[in-house]
């Protein structure tokens, strides 16, 4: 379904290691902290700064990505391959928590600080795909991925609650 190598330096070079699965915490494997390119086969690749799935996140979508970015480089510490089926990708965003308020069905990347819902969402259900949520309309700052059939309830649980700008749909690999 998916693959990834990961390279101790940029332009794939120095040692590499391919992985076929989620990897919580890169020490277990002995890859904390030294991954500098990678390479992507298949679906996309959430990589994060800390074990776990947590701090700042990088998609990598299929292909050959050089250097991770000043950011990241030799900051990755766990991955997580997406397994959902992106196509035809549906969220559902509310208001209020608690699934209350207002609520919009979005099946297309949208950038929310143009409308009416900019910084007013407070949770959100995901019916189809996986998605990277924002804090700024141009993907910077704090995001997050939601996942297919995921129910959050409260963004209070993860310190984003009146602060999502924009969606965006994560890459497509077509088979």
């Amino acid at each position: 379904m998916g693959k990834i190598i990961i390279y101790e330096h940029a332009n794939f070079q120095g040692h590499s290691k391919e992985l076929t699965r989620d990897v919580a915490n890169l020490k277990d494997v002995d890859w904390n902290d030294c991954v500098s390119s990678v390479k992507v086969i298949g679906q996309p690749w959430v990589a994060y700064e800390h074990i776990n799935y947590t701090g700042r996140l990088l998609v990598f979508e299929e292909g050959e990505h050089s250097f991770v970015g000043k950011e990241m480089n030799d900051k990755i510490t766990s991955l997580m391959l997406i397994t959902e089926n992106l196509h035809n990708p549906q969220i559902t965003i509310y208001e209020h928590n608690q699934y209350q308020g207002k609520s919009r069905v979005i099946t297309e990347a949208t950038n929310l600080d143009r409308g009416h819902y900019d910084n007013m969402v407070s949770s959100h259900k995901v019916q189809r795909g996986a998605w990277l949520l924002c804090e700024h309309s141009d993907g910077s700052g704090f995001c997050y991925i939601a996942r297919e059939h995921e129910h959050l309830p409260s963004y209070r649980a993860i310190n984003f609650n009146d602060k999502l700008s924009f969606l965006q749909i994560l890459p497509l690999y077509i088979m």
